[in-house]
């Protein structure tokens, strides 16, 4: 349109400001795409730290435990045979041992079923741990020794406040005790404030309410009173909790620990015997049925076996797979046909390479069932490919003047790939390479269908060795019942994550160090 064909007063569109809105509609395109990116970053990392967060607010409590410190007498009448002889000396009965001083603890506890309750805060395989101390050291045979070992996984769980809340009453007077003729019962008489307090505290509900005075411990019937029946279930007279009353909000009924193992606990942890520690079986034992003396030794070293089986035959093979494919082999049909089966078995589900080491390793060789060896073989198989991708795209990202420029001095081909690209090309290889083995380290599925989830109570030796694995301990432990399993679960998560996270940490500082710019 020209300016004579212009209604009068008009003026001919400005193009420039078409331009600047065009410009000004692609800019809010670029903070809208800017802005999705954020909050896709913002919801992944969020999504992390609910899930590491959960993770280790169950974990937590696994790396402490609580000791029960005991001091054992080794009465040589309890060790058969030669004294002298390590192996006579792990027959000793020294779980009797461990009783007789539990017992000592507590020498007015007379009923049988209380004697089993108290005798249930240490576990019978602390006498192994025992056993293994005295034949080491001979010369503790007829000694008196300080004995340290885990309590009861659900005494433990009690003592960490995971079992029932308690609240303890402190009372500003003992209650007058008097014991009738059996002495399981007894009225105790209560200060009209402290009968207030115990009341106030216990409010509508009905929990179990204990009374320790004078070193002893008194489960009350009726503790809005000022006088209450209670069962004895501490005699007084020995050191122990001072003038109080702990108020449990959960019933007897409804918890696995009693109320007299919670008198005796409690009256222990006053006397010193009872204490907070590290939790060092964890890391030091193997599993074990019981939750408190379980550890991931034995499935670490499993794990380090079968590492050592994969990175063996994964690395080498397929790195010099990777170098013939991408350097030497002629490009036809049967290479392209070699390139797309590897690429896709890097997509084969892991279970299937389980499988096939269940049908040809164990049913048709002949090896050893849920072992290292067996397990490095089928992870080894499942990480090939990845190792040869990896490689063949560090191979493939050195420029070809580096490959031309060797040539032209005078280098054959195997000169000029294994001195010059190789080496720029290492960075990127280590880096796949140990990616591809951190992937293996947490694989479950394969390992599970060669056997390697069977109960394993000692550390292999050797890659030939019954063994298992961090995964499959894992699994183990989350389909276990007791509920102490829970946080060692997790706690064996965050071990297994944490060697996984120095794996890559390793990848990502030799890619750093070796890495060479051009």
């Amino acid at each position: 349109m020209t300016d004579a064909a212009l209604p009068a007063g008009a003026s001919a569109p400005d193009p420039s400001a078409a331009i600047k809105k065009r410009l000004a509609a692609r800019y809010r395109a670029e903070r809208r795409f800017r802005a999705y990116g954020i909050a896709a970053i913002a919801v992944a990392v969020a999504a992390l730290l609910v899930l590491v967060g959960s993770i280790v607010s169950q974990a937590y409590s696994a790396f402490w435990t609580y000791e029960l410190a005991l001091d054992v007498t080794v009465d040589p009448e309890r060790i058969p045979g030669d004294p002298s002889n390590p192996a006579d000396i792990q027959r000793g009965d020294f779980g009797v041992m461990l009783q007789n001083a539990l017992r000592g603890e507590f020498p007015d506890e007379t009923r049988n079923a209380r004697i089993r309750e108290l005798l249930a805060l240490s576990t019978r395989l602390n006498s192994a741990t025992l056993g293994r101390r005295v034949a080491d050291n001979p010369a503790l045979i007829g000694q008196t020794i300080r004995f340290k070992m885990p309590i009861s996984d659900e005494v433990d769980r009690y003592l960490k406040g995971q079992a029932t809340g308690r609240d303890w009453v402190r009372l500003d007077a003992a209650p007058a005790v008097t014991p009738d003729a059996d002495g399981e019962t007894a009225a105790l008489r209560l200060s009209p404030a402290d009968a207030a307090r115990i009341a106030d505290a216990v409010g509508d509900a009905e929990p179990s309410v204990i009374v320790f005075s004078n070193g002893g411990a008194w489960r009350l019937s009726g503790p809005a009173a000022q006088t209450a029946e209670g069962e004895q279930l501490i005699a007084p007279g020995a050191p122990g909790v001072e003038d109080r009353a702990l108020i449990l909000s959960t019933p007897e009924a409804d918890r696995r620990v009693s109320d007299a193992q919670i008198a005796w606990t409690e009256t222990l942890r006053a006397r010193g015997d009872v204490k907070a520690a590290f939790n060092t079986y964890l890391f030091a034992n193997t599993d074990s049925r019981e939750p408190e003396l379980a550890g991931v030794f034995a499935a670490l070293m499993g794990s380090i076996f079968t590492m050592l089986v994969t990175m063996v035959l994964a690395v080498p093979v397929g790195v010099a797979t990777a170098i013939y494919l991408e350097e030497f082999a002629p490009k036809n049909r049967w290479t392209d046909l070699v390139e797309v089966n590897i690429n896709n078995l890097a997509a084969v589900p892991s279970i299937v390479f389980g499988l096939l080491g269940l049908a040809v390793f164990i049913n048709f060789l002949g090896m050893p069932r849920s072992a290292p060896l067996v397990g490095g073989l089928v992870l080894a198989l499942m990480t090939l490919p990845v190792v040869i991708i990896s490689g063949r795209a560090a191979l493939k990202a050195v420029p070809p003047s580096i490959r031309e420029a060797a040539l032209a001095v005078g280098a054959s081909r195997t000169q000029a790939v294994f001195g010059h690209v190789l080496p720029l090309a290492m960075p990127g290889i280590m880096t796949g390479s140990i990616i591809g083995l951190a992937q293996a380290l947490g694989e479950t599925a394969p390992l599970l269908m060669i056997g390697m989830v069977a109960f394993v109570a000692d550390a292999p030796t050797g890659v030939t060795s019954p063994a298992t694995v961090m995964p499959v301990q894992i699994f183990i432990w989350a389909t276990s019942a007791e509920r102490a399993f829970e946080a060692r679960t997790a706690a064996a998560i965050i071990i297994l994550l944490s060697l996984m996270i120095l794996m890559n940490a390793a990848a990502i500082f030799l890619r750093r160090k070796f890495e060479r710019r051009w």
